[in-house]
């Protein structure tokens, strides 16, 4: 029916996720027949990886994650030097902001610290200045994302030039086939409190999207103390 998002009964999606992970491939479109075999597979790749090999690569990943065999001459491969994938864009203009307002994410670390718990410490540098927090908590999922935010907050607190900050809460949720992190944290200063939220996908892992949940709560309000 014209208008109506179709299923995609053969994994078309998920063949196509498979192969832009893979080293070297900026993006791939798998076109199906009407009966589910994969027609052609069109490959966008950077330069730095020969074409053949890149070949070899699509039809190694769909043997041995997906079990289909392709005939390699239905794979076409097109390089370019100028494009980058958006993560990468992302990560550079994360990068760029960060460096502009005066905090950068550092690492993230945990440690059992005894029976069923662990200590979270998240290093950042404020100004070109290294500052750690450090938090700990029960060592299930719920405690690790609570302890790698309050960890963060206390990172954040000790460079702050006044007022302080104060871990609301931090949850994952879903939206729209996407798990995010969502941080709330209150800003206590004199006798104003105003809450600030951030939310970051999660893509190396829950506790470090939380951590950047809680940087992106804070940023504006962080970089406009520091002038």
């Amino acid at each position: 029916m014209q208008g109506q998002q179709l299923p995609d009964p053969w994994g078309v999606k998920r063949a196509e996720n498979l192969l832009q992970s893979l080293q070297a491939i900026l993006s791939a479109r798998v076109v199906v027949t009407p009966f589910g075999e994969i027609e052609e597979v069109h490959i966008l790749a950077g330069s730095g990886t020969s074409p053949k090999q890149i070949v070899r690569n699509v039809e190694s990943a769909l043997l041995a994650q997906l079990g289909i065999k392709i005939d390699h001459r239905k794979i076409s491969v097109a390089q370019t030097a100028e494009v980058q994938p958006i993560e990468a864009l992302e990560e550079s203009a994360v990068r760029r902001e960060a460096m502009k307002r005066g905090v950068v994410y550092r690492s993230f670390d945990a440690i059992a610290s005894a029976p069923h718990r662990v200590r979270i410490a998240v290093t950042l540098e404020v100004n070109g200045q290294e500052v750690v927090g450090e938090d700990e908590a029960a060592e299930t999922t719920r405690g690790r994302l609570q302890a790698a935010a309050r960890a963060t907050v206390a990172a954040l607190d000790r460079a702050l030039p006044r007022g302080t900050f104060q871990l609301e809460g931090v949850r994952v949720i879903e939206i729209f086939d996407e798990q995010l992190t969502v941080a709330g944290v209150h800003v206590v200063e004199g006798r104003e409190t105003k809450m600030l939220t951030g939310t970051a996908e999660i893509r190396g892992g829950a506790e470090q999207a939380a951590v950047l949940a809680v940087l992106d709560a804070t940023n504006r309000w962080f970089q406009s103390r520091q002038s």
